[in-house]
């Protein structure tokens, strides 16, 4: 059977049962911050098992996609080195929601093995908890298995957790025994891959709180999880899973990529590669396919240390060039069928693997001879913790890659010292901030004492005043009834207003979370006045401008996915009155054309004027389940929420902020930054309403700088032109531009457009006016330096002569340092055996040029940069340069001429030296 028919088999057969075939969730468990990957087929069910969500059926079958590199479901050292880890594996599994229960699923799973797969009975081990005496009893009472194949483990084996929390129950394995004489009864569960799991049969009947305690779960559920790459090998009569058509496609492409054989041995160092880059790349292309990107914490590092370990494999086949991002079409060849988001996300996939090896590359060579260079002098088989952590601070090396290099070498690395090394960079980290900080949580505010029960509401989503009656006051806070200042939470600024009690009104400078609802931080104390009327007012011109900027925000997020890929997501963000930032993954700078095409989407959204409404008190079940709904990794939400839709179709998001009530009152949306904050994480920042003006304003001011700047090109060009004309030099007069001032449109989208393209044509002039203004200079250097080159030859001719060399000296009037230079080199090219020293003033300042011929250099040692220092010492200065020539400055212009005096005592004292 191939790969294909044994998958669709297994759903054949649960899809007779009554069981619903549904979609592999994505790797990427959006929502459900206890993982950084999906790496079980339960995950998605985790909720119905809790008790708190529901499914419209209670049978369920699928083939899911699993990750497992981190935590207590870790097989990273395996891979590739057995016939059976991996990474990344598909995970076939059938559910029952408080339906059936042990009976079934034991007879089903013996009933499609032996049966319908026809595998051989006498080969077959089932384990049970060793505490579970009913699915023992049952797997010799509905099976005709062996008796004596029913064995009992203890938690290590046969108590199934999805992590340090969550569902759980005792389990139920099927192991095959595939040696050769059929003696592998006493290699079960004994890591050996001659007898290997195939099956697992979970029965959830628990949670493992926060505390770490069981308790019963309101129903009995049934998860089982069949390794599809094992099975297939199993079929398929293979020894190693990579030898199946699962893998072999992919190993073939790497084989043809790196130009070399793959022989199908475990103990070969090629083959071990190939396996290990097939395994890594397929856990690549998914992850990055569901959203993922290589970054430096969380599940980006997993992705970048798993590259990095992919790309370290390749130079033991001699890549040294970027190769992974080659094999990914073979997976998608491989796989794309079944799984179609890798095939629609390939270009993209490329992209970002390709991007993180050429990144890798640059450090990997060096970090490697490094590595070579301490593991030939280290000692007693230690590879020091400290250089493992410059590999990783410096050359990027992830620990696990130093430790692979290291136990090749037969060394072990010293990871208490590696890890007080991390632990202080992570300290230092923290006290200069950190990334986390963007994106706004909620600032918690102290408790004021209130009576159990009482809250404060918030009634500001549709009203920004309120008569209320204050519930409690501290010094300067303050908790009222109904509030209409909206707290400081995902992403969106605190309101700002005024709170009037009795006749008196405070400034509301700040709203934070407290116990018992929204808490007003006043500018001055506030006397005691619990049960006293009040006004809370906000300033309304400043959360309309944070309500523009929270819509744009969500307008903005769609955009980016819909330009750059459904990768994007938030990561961190701000809305204040006067700008939006938006942080997401993406694997490269932002191109001008994909930020126009940005803006222009939002753009035309905002002039549709599509209203934005809000679904409140949700089911969070029910919320999950609407099309395209945008919902945060790592947020925590409740069983209620609040979702907001800008035109259904496009943005629906999970959200708590306030908003528009149309589009069009948004204005205009401009981007106006866009940068990387961490490797894999760019930032943009962008304007909308009062903010485009001040934008507009900020440009003119630009326009005008640009203007003058032009005019005093213009005017240096004139004046510069007549000087050449002392020198019977003309040249075509440069006419001055002709600037006008211009008029803006009177429409926002219309001006930032008019007044862009006018500072571009501007940028234009001023590069076109400054690039002839230095040509003019140039040329007039150029004849100063020729006019007074024909006083050289005199000089040369009343040189001082010291020991048979020529030693000349002279003031000469320059306006740049390069001119002196220029002549410099003119009275070099005269001397034929000599040096010299010449001066000028150059804005308000003594400088020196020296020169000395080549064969004093050789001869004498002579240098002029020594020569120079030591002169610009009697200006008050100092200097340096090369051997030949070298230049030299110093404040006390009044003694320029008393140094250049010194020139042939100086080289005379340098001879003696």
């Amino acid at each position: 059977m191939t790969s294909s028919e044994i998958r669709k088999s297994f759903l054949d057969f649960f899809s007779a049962r009554n069981h619903r075939i549904v979609p592999s969730a994505p790797v990427i468990p959006h929502g459900d911050s206890s993982l950084l990957f999906t790496n079980a087929g339960m995950n998605q069910f985790k909720d119905v098992f809790l008790g708190t969500g529901t499914r419209e059926y209670s049978r369920a079958a699928d083939t899911q996609k699993c990750i497992r590199v981190s935590g207590k479901h870790n097989d990273l050292e395996e891979v590739g080195r057995d016939t059976y880890h991996h990474t990344f594996f598909e995970m076939l599994g059938n559910w029952s929601f408080g339906d059936y229960y042990k009976k079934e699923a034991i007879e089903w799973a013996w009933e499609l093995l032996t049966k319908t797969w026809r595998l051989d009975k006498s080969r077959l081990y089932a384990t049970v908890f060793e505490t579970d005496n009913e699915a023992e009893n049952l797997w010799k009472t509905v099976t005709d298995i062996d008796p004596y194949h029913v064995l009992r483990f203890g938690k290590k084996d046969n108590f199934w957790e999805m992590g340090e929390t969550g569902p759980c129950g005792p389990c139920s394995e099927i192991h095959i025994d595939l040696t050769a004489d059929h003696s592998g009864g006493a290699l079960v569960n004994a890591g050996d891959p001659r007898v290997m799991e195939i099956w697992n049969l979970v029965f959830i009947q628990h949670n493992r709180n926060e505390t770490g305690k069981l308790e019963n779960l309101p129903a009995k559920h049934v998860d089982t999880g069949m390794g599809f790459e094992r099975i297939c090998a199993v079929l398929q009569k293979k020894s190693s899973n990579y030898d199946t058509d699962v893998f072999m496609p992919i190993i073939n492409r790497i084989a043809q990529t790196v130009g070399k054989e793959y022989s199908h041995k475990l103990d070969v160092p090629a083959d071990t590669a190939m396996r290990v880059i097939a395994d890594h790349v397929r856990m690549l292309t998914f992850s990055i396919a569901d959203g993922a990107i290589p970054g430096n914490e969380g599940r980006g590092y997993v992705l970048r240390r798993i590259l990095r370990r992919a790309a370290r494999f390749g130079r033991n086949l001699g890549m040294h060039e970027p190769f992974l991002f080659k094999i990914s079409p073979a997976v998608v060849e491989s796989m794309g069928d079944v799984f179609p988001e890798i095939k629609s996300g390939l270009e993209h996939i490329q992209k970002v693997i390709k991007a993180e090896e050429e990144g890798f590359n640059a450090t990997l060579d060096r970090g490697l001879e490094i590595f070579e260079s301490v593991a030939t002098s280290a000692h007693s088989g230690i590879f020091p913790g400290d250089e493992a952590f410059k590999l990783y601070d410096t050359y990027g090396f992830p620990l696990d890659l130093t430790q692979l290099m290291a136990e090749e070498r037969g060394f072990k690395v010293d990871t208490t010292s590696f890890n007080e090394l991390m632990n202080q960079q992570r300290d230092r980290s923290r006290k200069g901030g950190s990334m986390a900080a963007d994106s706004i949580s909620g600032k918690e505010a102290p408790d004021i004492d209130l009576p159990a029960g009482v809250m404060s509401k918030f009634v500001g989503y549709d009203r920004m005043e309120s008569d209320t009656v204050v519930l409690a006051s501290k010094e300067n806070m303050v908790v009222v009834e109904s509030s209409p200042f909206y707290v400081e939470s995902g992403g969106q600024v605190s309101d700002t207003g005024s709170l009037s009690v009795e006749g008196k009104s405070y400034s509301v400078i700040d709203t934070r979370k407290g116990a018992n609802g929204s808490v007003l931080i006043l500018d001055s104390p506030l006397p005691p006045s619990a049960g006293k009327r009040a006004r809370a007012v906000v300033i309304a011109d400043r959360r309309l401008n944070i309500q523009r900027n929270h819509s744009a925000t969500h307008l903005v997020h769609e955009a980016l996915r819909r330009v750059l890929g459904t990768h994007v997501h938030q990561q961190g963000s701000l809305v204040a009155p006067d700008h939006l930032r938006f942080d997401f993954p993406h694997f490269g700078k932002i191109t001008l054309e994909e930020i126009r095409a940005i803006e222009d989407m939002v753009n035309a959204k905002i002039r549709e004027n599509v209203n934005v409404q809000t679904e409140i008190d949700l089911p969070i079940d029910k919320a999950r389940k609407i099309p395209n709904v945008k919902m945060f990794f790592g947020d925590k939400y409740g069983d209620i929420v609040r979702v907001v839709f800008i035109d259904e179709k496009f943005s629906v998001e999970f959200c708590g902020g306030t908003h528009v009530k149309g589009t069009r009152e948004i204005g205009v949306f401009k981007i106006v930054s866009e940068s990387s904050i961490a490797s894999g994480v760019r930032r943009i920042e962008a304007i909308t309403g009062e903010g485009i003006q001040r934008f507009i304003q900020s440009k003119m001011q630009e326009h005008q700088r640009m203007t003058d700047e032009i005019s005093r090109l213009a005017e240096e060009a004139e004046k510069l032109q007549g000087e050449l004309e002392k020198f019977g030099k003309s040249r075509a007069t440069t006419s001055r531009p002709r600037i006008r001032i211009p008029s803006l449109p009177e429409q926002p989208q219309e001006a930032i457009e008019f007044v862009e393209r006018e500072n571009v044509q501007l940028s234009q002039l001023v590069e076109q006016a400054s690039k002839t203004a230095n040509d003019l200079r140039k040329e007039l250097s150029k004849h100063k330096v020729s006019d007074a080159a024909t006083g050289i030859d005199r000089l040369v001719a009343n040189a001082s002569a010291v020991n048979g060399f020529k030693v000349v000296s002279a003031r000469f009037e320059t306006e740049t340092m390069d001119e002196l230079k220029n002549l410099g080199d003119a009275l070099r090219s005269r001397l034929g055996s000599g040096v010299g020293v010449l001066g000028s003033v150059i804005q308000e300042k003594a400088a020196f040029v020296c020169v000395v011929t080549d064969d004093l250099i050789r001869s004498h040692k002579l240098q002029a940069g020594r020569i120079v220092g030591e002169m610009a010492k009697k200006v008050g200065g100092g200097g340096g340069g090369k051997p030949h020539l070298a230049t030299a400055g110093g404040k006390d212009v009044e003694k320029l001429d008393e140094a250049l005096a010194q020139t042939v005592s100086l080289v005379k004292s340098f001879m003696q030296k």
